[in-house]
């Protein structure tokens, strides 16, 4: 098991979306998203369901009686056709869901692996351009597992879609930055630093070997990636070029110095 703690790849500009997108992410856990009975009725309210996209209607018991039977509302009989939240956006839900979290290790591990490589993808991308391009990443990565799992009403949450695409794209645009990474040798951690190519092809072929019936999205994952590197083959040839990655310029003032997410050489 490899963890990122950051990329020696540095930027020239603050990350604005991607800070956001943290922020947002942590404060939504935190302080909008229920931690006790109230968990099952929010969810089923506000997150994508692949039942429901497939059906396009909101659940209801019933509906979840037709698919796989595990999502009831509470309060309402098995058989009955009421649906709870007639006015719910199915495939808004998609996007809704890129900001919920299952736990504090899950949103935290999420958002770690997005301020390690969201950086560089929005400076390549301009901010505009790259919260476009994660909202896609993440519905992509969200159909990927609906056409897996599309009788379950298992409610889905996390960014990881929306950031394995990020981190698809990183692949293929900066394959040879440097990644400080922690691994754990028994009860020592080993601290090495690892090309990019390395931690990030080894966590998609992690995700080959994931049992999904762990409740980990591995379809999602693995779409949104495979959009992510398609993204970056293309941004390879036509976007502006990478800020260097190795030492200061030799000719000319150094780069300001923007604080975090600044220049780091």
């Amino acid at each position: 098991m490899v963890i990122p703690i950051r990329d020696d790849n540095p930027t020239t500009s603050k990350p604005i979306v991607t800070i956001a997108i943290i922020a947002a992410c942590i404060y939504i856990y935190g302080f909008v998203q229920p931690h006790n009975s109230g968990e099952v009725e929010f969810l089923a309210r506000h997150a994508a369901i692949p039942c429901e996209v497939v059906h396009h209607k909101p659940i209801s018991n019933e509906l979840s009686q037709q698919c796989d039977g595990q999502l009831r509302i509470p309060g309402l009989p098995l058989s009955s056709t009421t649906e709870p939240f007639p006015h719910k956006n199915v495939f808004l839900a998609i996007v809704v869901s890129m900001f919920l979290h299952g736990s504090w290790f899950h949103v935290l591990g999420n958002m770690l692996f997005l301020w390690i490589f969201g950086n560089n993808i929005e400076e390549r991308l301009g901010p505009v351009g790259y919260a476009f391009f994660y909202l896609v990443a993440g519905g992509v990565a969200a159909f990927a597992h609906i056409a897996t799992q599309a009788n379950s009403t298992v409610p889905v949450v996390g960014a990881s879609g929306a950031i394995a695409g990020v981190m698809g794209a990183y692949l293929v645009l900066y394959p040879k930055a440097r990644v400080l990474t922690i691994i754990p040798l028994f009860i020592f951690l080993q601290f090495l630093y690892l090309p990019a190519y390395v931690v990030l092809l080894g966590w998609l072929v992690l995700q080959f070997f994931t049992n999904p019936n762990t409740g980990v999205a591995v379809a999602a994952h693995i779409g949104g990636f495979i959009f992510g590197a398609a993204v970056g083959l293309v941004l390879r040839g036509t976007a502006r070029p990478a800020a260097p990655t190795t030492g200061p310029p030799t000719t000319g003032p150094p780069p300001p110095d923007w604080g975090f997410g600044g220049p780091r050489y």
